[in-house]
Order: structure tokens, then C-alpha cells, then sequence
């Protein structure tokens, strides 16, 4: 019996611990920002991380996406907002958004970067190591509303 309670105390300690931790990264990741735009192009993912992907050049093939097309520019931020994102900022040629988790209030950045014929995605995780491929699957989705738009016939 004493070893059944130390074994249940024990769970019981680590999911607490567990949880108030994921609590205090997710806080954290609410006073961060976007990595906006470094030296002309949407900053690179990380190395040591997999919670990031983007469609610049030199992403590592794990962490590539495809651009969009240039045409998406002028829909794309109301995709992302019907998706659940929020619009941070816009400026000539660059959008940046934010996407907040509803369980511990993670927050993801989107930002897209207008080029000179296609449209960049960058997707990426503000705290932590992995995102179980939350960020990649969120710029699959864009680009389905993006390539279901682009379908629909124009009344």
C-alpha cells in the first residue's frame, strides 16, 4: 500500500510539474514577436529546432515549404484571419500574423514576404523544440484555401 501512494504522489507531482511548465512557455511565448525580415528575406528557422518551417532558399529540405503564388497576396490575410490567426502588422510587401493555441495559449508566427514572383511563408513555434508539425500543417491548410480560391469561378 505505501508503494502504491508513493507511486500515485509521484504521478501526480510530475503531471503538475509538467503542466505548470508548459503553462510558463506558453506565457512566455505571448510577450515575443515575429522574426520579421532579416537582410531582405523572412529569417531562418533555426537549426536546433523542429518547430519552424519556410519557403526561403537555403531552408533545410525537413523545413521547406512552397511559396505561394504572387496572385494569393491580396487574399491571404483574409485567410489566415478565417483560420483563427490574428494580423500583427502589414507593411509594403510583408504581413505578419500570430496563431494562439487554446489549451496553454502557445503563440505561433506566420509571416509572408511578397517577392518579385511568388509569395513567402515563413511558420514558426516563438518557444520550444517541437511543435508535433502544428506549424507545417497550418501552411498546408493556407495553401488548400489558396488553391481553393483560385478554383472558384468569378461571379
Amino acid at each position: 500500500m505505501a508503494a502504491f501512494k508513493t507511486i500515485l504522489f509521484s504521478a501526480i507531482g510530475l503531471t503538475v510539474a509538467v503542466t505548470g511548465g508548459m503553462f510558463v512557455l506558453g506565457q512566455a511565448s505571448q510577450r515575443g514577436a515575429a522574426a520579421g525580415i532579416v537582410g531582405g528575406t523572412l529569417a531562418p528557422c533555426p537549426t536546433n529546432t523542429s518547430n519552424c518551417v519556410s519557403s526561403e532558399a537555403g531552408t533545410p529540405d525537413g523545413k521547406r515549404v512552397e511559396p505561394f503564388p504572387l496572385e494569393s497576396w491580396e487574399t491571404l490575410p483574409a485567410m489566415i484571419e478565417d483560420m483563427g490567426g490574428e494580423i500583427i502588422s502589414t507593411s509594403d510587401g510583408y504581413i505578419a500574423a500570430s496563431f494562439t493555441s487554446g489549451t496553454f495559449g502557445f503563440v505561433d508566427d506566420l509571416e509572408l514576404r511578397k517577392g518579385d514572383d511568388t509569395v513567402h511563408v515563413r511558420s514558426a513555434s516563438r518557444v520550444g523544440y517541437s511543435d508535433m508539425g502544428v506549424n507545417a500543417a497550418r501552411v498546408g491548410q493556407l495553401r488548400d484555401a489558396v488553391f481553393a480560391a483560385a478554383r472558384e469561378p468569378v461571379t
